[in-house]
């Protein structure tokens, strides 16, 4: 890749002009769902993870997410295994989750308004939300945000007893350094 930000001069605010590789071991993908009738949050962690976008001179942005399914660890082997198989993220046929950036731009306040796609086994979904500029230096840049995502909307609609409500929330903290 080539890098275009030596005459970049942006704000502390914003991140430099250029291309950004994600930093698998400063970031994280979290989910939480409630189960057991609303009563229980199950949690766990995407272990593996791996994206890159650019920075346009206007300061917004494109790129990509990219998570390895089968990563998902919630510390119960079992529920781990079911979470695998073809009534939930069936990482046989559908390895990966994508979430490709389309557009982010600056919203002021340390925000970016995310545009992109969603990628669950197999099918597609737009989503916009808002993350939020952690930290933003010269070669580091750390997004967080916080979505909701119902499962039903990628055909994930087994709920064995009745016990799954409501939709996940996914927590990425993202951390990219230039390159």
């Amino acid at each position: 890749m080539t890098d275009t930000t030596d005459t970049n001069t942006a704000s502390p605010a914003s991140p430099a002009t250029g291309h950004w590789r994600l930093d698998a071991d400063r970031s994280s993908v979290r989910l939480r769902h409630r189960t057991m009738w609303g009563l229980v949050n199950v949690k766990g962690a995407f272990t593996r993870v791996e994206g890159d976008g650019e920075v346009r001179p206007d300061g917004s942005a494109h790129g990509n997410l990219a998570i390895d399914a089968a990563s998902l660890d919630t510390g119960n082997r079992k529920r781990d295994t079911h979470l695998r198989g073809p009534e939930f993220f069936d990482v046989e046929n559908h390895p990966r989750i994508v979430f490709t950036v389309t557009d982010a731009s600056p919203e002021g306040s340390g925000a970016a308004r995310v545009n992109g796609v969603l990628t669950i086994v197999g099918r597609s979904h737009p989503m916009t939300f808002t993350a939020r500029l952690d930290e933003v230096a010269k070669d580091t840049v750390t997004l967080t945000a916080e979505v909701v995502i119902d499962r039903h909307d990628f055909g994930m609609a087994a709920n064995p007893g009745g016990m799954m409500t409501g939709a996940a929330t996914v927590s990425v903290a993202a951390r990219f350094t230039r390159h």
